[in-house]
């Protein structure tokens, strides 16, 4: 596919994304947005799969935090969503990458295990904290932000800080 088509389908979906949100809830749509970016770049430019992964298990996080609140907002709340939802997701992300032999190839692994199993833990990891700590943060100046897009740039400056380290080590 060339260049300028890849381009063009990923600000395709770009704005879908963006047009489609309709107010920012516990992780906002240019956050999801944003996720996919450094996400699609990294693999584009050829950045390792630890690091990409972790972007993946970010971006994971925050499509599972959406999906619930928009089941919540249909009226489609059921018991145990809190874990179903993000589960269909790691197993619908999962399963096509160890069935096509992306994950568990034996010459891909960082600390023992394999590259993108870690990077999406390590993700899942920095990103929950990420919007732990702007919550926090929000708490701490009467619910507001201390500033603007705070709730988007937290975690991507955070995974940016943490991918970097990652690519220090590997």
């Amino acid at each position: 596919m060339k260049k300028a088509n890849k381009i063009l389908i990923f600000l395709s979906f770009s704005t879908m994304a963006l047009s489609a949100a309709k107010i920012a809830n516990a992780v906002c749509p240019v956050c999801v947005v944003a996720v996919g970016a450094g996400l699609g770049f990294s693999r584009w430019i050829g950045i390792d799969d630890a690091i990409s992964s972790m972007w993946i298990g970010a971006l994971l996080v925050s499509l599972s935090i959406w999906t619930i609140i928009w089941l919540d907002k249909k009226g489609w709340g059921f018991k145990y969503k809190k874990i179903i939802v993000p589960a269909a997701y790691y197993l619908l992300t999962f399963l096509p990458l160890w069935y096509y032999g992306i994950i568990g190839h034996p010459f891909n692994i960082i600390f023992g295990i394999d590259k993108i199993t870690f990077g999406i833990i390590f993700g899942t990891a920095v990103f929950l904290a990420t919007v732990w700590f702007h919550n926090y943060l929000k708490q701490k100046n009467n619910g507001k932000s201390f500033f603007p897009y705070q709730k988007v740039v937290l975690p991507v400056v955070i995974l940016l800080i943490f991918s970097t380290i990652l690519w220090t080590i590997i």
